[in-house]
């Protein structure tokens, strides 16, 4: 059977726990913590990003997180908390649910950079 994004969506943000941008810098000082910027490189290019986080397009992730995959992020690793975030947070949701399907086990959603940067987190251009 088919599914429409906002049914995708609604799966995603029902698997992958939206947190506060308090909540992200709280887990980030903990360590062992991973910020992912999903967006694309002209949006990251335009803005910045979460300090210390790094960009994999939403495209490249699975190939990325995958360590099996010749393009593997060391970065990636299934023990640690993994916190996503985009634009507006629909992408960061699906990558966070894919993610969660790849057997990472602690992934959240900040939402948007907007969100984060609006709250006073430290940004990186």
């Amino acid at each position: 059977m088919a599914s429409t994004v906002k049914q995708m969506l609604e799966a995603a943000n029902a698997a992958v726990p939206k947190i506060t941008p308090q909540q992200a810098q709280e887990l980030i000082a903990k360590g062992n913590t991973l910020v992912v910027d999903v967006r694309d490189a002209p949006e990251v290019e335009k803005s910045g990003k979460v300090a210390g986080a790094v960009h994999v397009s939403r495209g490249m992730l699975e190939f990325r997180a995958d360590p099996d995959s010749p393009s593997h992020d060391k970065n990636f690793a299934k023990d640690k908390n993994v916190i996503l975030y985009c634009a507006s947070g629909g992408r960061a949701a699906l990558a966070g649910k894919v993610l969660k399907d790849m057997g990472y086990g602690h992934v959240y959603n900040i939402g948007g950079f907007k969100d984060w940067a609006d709250a006073g987190g430290a940004v990186e251009k």
